[in-house]
């Protein structure tokens, strides 16, 4: 495999990083670290995989140390799961979980005063 190839691959995944988890600025490295526990571990450690394969790619001596098979299996598992991922969807479960949210707070703070209401008797 050549340092084209990977090169390729890596900005795939940069490129998918950027569209589907709105990570902008840097390089791979960078925004799987601003990723954190929005990646499944497995999924972090391939994409960390892939940029230490560009690195690598880009010494004579330390590009017959890359395996073609491991960069292409990362590359694999970042591109599935970075497909997977709907924005659209992601903004959905984001505003569901400020409504709920706010709703079991009313919900809460309506039991408190019921309970101090019944406490003190006006009830």
């Amino acid at each position: 495999m050549s340092l084209a190839t990977v090169k390729q691959m890596a900005d795939r995944v940069d490129q998918l990083l950027e569209e589907r988890l709105h990570l902008k600025g840097g390089t791979l490295d960078d925004k799987l670290r601003r990723a954190g526990r929005r990646l499944p571990r497995p999924v972090r450690d391939a994409g960390a995989a892939l940029a230490t394969a560009v690195m690598m790619m880009q010494s004579p001596k330390l590009m017959r140390q890359v395996d073609d098979a491991t960069v292409a299996v990362a590359y694999d598992i970042c591109v599935r799961h970075l497909t997977a991922i709907s924005p659209s969807a992601a903004r959905v479960g984001l505003i569901l979980n400020i409504a709920a949210s706010i709703a079991f707070s009313l919900l809460v703070v309506a039991v408190l005063l019921v309970g101090v209401l019944y406490w003190r008797g006006f009830i």
